[in-house]
């Protein structure tokens, strides 16, 4: 058995190993959904303004209305530089206008979801992604999004489904030998663990291929003792159809850039979640280093060498600190879809959920950064927001029998008392923001109304915690 080492307690997380309950339902035979390139964006940094806010571009159908927001605008023009038109921001496309409800009405509006309450703090202004999101594991509630429903490129962040649907399929002691068909049709540049024909590999091994290193290879061979690439192909779109993960498309099981293949931020993080429900993905997703075995060579003793998980808020590096609580998942990286990345960390008995795609920032690593900005707010955020949607269970939790749905009540727009405000601030070259608030008059986008979370998947080992201590502390 291959040495692992895991981030230790002190250093990476405050109350031990993650534990996740097990699987509420098996993958069950879905129609593939067909797949389409959307377009791309990138927006510039922002900040929340607003209890209930919705940046996003405000469309004037008339003179009548141009003439009223730029009255509007007019004071806060004359206070602040004037914004650059050439600037990069300008040149990025938007996101869809229309965008998937899944999850709730707001999370398919364009834009920054959220809604702060009393002593909330507000959301870092150095946020430059196409799409994130941040939300509860334990609950599923969404405490905030940015066009979490954008179909993107996910890059290798897309090995988290492909975890999800193969991991169950074979023991970690199976043992498989290569053959020179399993590596076949490699992508050019991909991220390699050095996999070699004609050697034998442990299930095990393999899965720290793809973890670890993310491994194409690995990727390949394990896809090639699923039956083949299609096949695999198959069996995760299947799996992302029982897990509701209605933006994504798989054409590379390894997230290889490939023309239609597409996810998104809500997507990824419901991926995630499920994987999280597996003690193997738990196990490898927070494993830090391992060994790998090398070419076996005749008559000598088969060498190994070390591997290092790529997830720099795991291990460190390159400038960036392991993040205190984290416990996986999974970072990405194509020509195609930029830098992604789903993280998941515990603090104080709060499991949170954070994905982030392709920050258009010029800081090294920004992906990482951008995570643990959105992790420390949500954290600090934690019981003092509304929720702007959930992370939707399994189609066959929903279907159980006595299993109660779970909704997420479309906003009315016909209450009185809540005022929305649009805004979008734009970096210059020094990176400082300029905030350019629009008032968009009373829309009352949300008027009493509780969202009705999933909780249908707790996380019974913390709940067990908890309970101890709350025990301990009674005796």
């Amino acid at each position: 058995m291959n040495q692992l080492h895991t981030p230790k307690a002190s250093r990476n997380q405050e109350t031990g190993r993650l534990s996740f309950m097990s699987p509420v339902s098996s993958p069950g035979p879905q129609a593939p959904r067909p797949g389409g390139r959307p377009p791309g964006n990138r927006l510039a940094g922002f900040g929340s303004l607003s209890r209930t806010c919705t940046f996003s571009t405000v469309p004037a159908s008339n003179k009548t209305a141009w003439a009223v927001t730029a009255a509007a605008l007019l004071p806060l023009l004359a206070a602040s530089p004037a914004a650059h038109a050439d600037s990069k921001e300008d040149k990025q496309p938007k996101p869809p206008a229309v965008m998937s409800t899944v999850g709730g009405a707001l999370l398919g509006r364009p834009g920054t979801q959220v809604q702060l309450g009393p002593g909330a703090p507000v959301l870092p202004k150095e946020l430059s992604a196409r799409s994130w999101i941040v939300a509860d594991a334990e609950s599923g509630a969404v405490l905030a999004a940015h066009n979490s429903h954008w179909r993107l490129a996910p890059a290798s962040t897309l090995k988290m489904l492909f975890a999800d649907t193969l991991l169950p399929k074979f023991p970690r002691t199976a043992l498989h030998t290569v053959a020179p068909t399993d590596l076949a049709g490699i992508g050019s540049g991909s991220s390699l663990v050095g996999i070699k024909e004609k050697q034998t590999y442990s299930v095990h091994d393999l899965w720290l291929g793809v973890f670890l290193r993310s491994g194409n290879d690995a990727v390949r061979v394990l896809s090639a003792m699923n039956n083949g690439i299609p096949q695999t192909v198959r069996d995760m779109n299947e799996r992302a159809a029982e897990l509701q993960a209605l933006d994504t498309h798989v054409v590379s099981p390894d997230g290889y850039d490939a023309p239609g293949q597409v996810s998104s931020a809500y997507d990824l993080t419901l991926i995630a979640r499920s994987g999280m429900q597996n003690a193997d993905f738990r196990e490898y997703s927070a494993t830090a280093r391992a060994t790998f075995p090398g070419e076996l060579k005749p008559g000598k003793k088969r060498e190994t060498f070390e591997i290092q998980n790529t997830n720099r808020l795991l291990t460190g590096g390159f400038g960036i600190a392991p993040y205190q609580g984290i416990a996986g998942v999974k970072n990405g990286s194509t020509t195609h879809a930029g830098s992604t990345f789903t993280g998941v960390a515990e603090r104080n008995g709060k499991v949170l959920l954070v994905t982030v795609m392709n920050p258009s920032s010029k800081e090294q690593h920004a992906v990482y950064k951008e995570t643990a900005r959105l992790l420390d707010w949500g954290f600090a955020a934690a019981g003092k927001v509304k929720p702007v949607g959930e992370l939707v269970p399994p189609k066959s939790a929903r279907t159980k029998p006595g299993t109660e749905s779970s909704t997420v009540p479309t906003p009315r727009m016909d209450a009185p008392g809540t005022v929305l405000e649009s805004a979008v601030a734009e970096k210059k070259s020094d990176g400082a923001g300029i905030a350019l608030a629009l008032v968009g008059g009373v829309l009352a986008l949300i008027a009493g109304g509780v969202f009705l979370v999933n909780r249908r998947w707790p996380l019974p080992e913390l709940v067990r915690r908890r309970q101890r201590a709350e025990d301990e502390s009674d005796d």
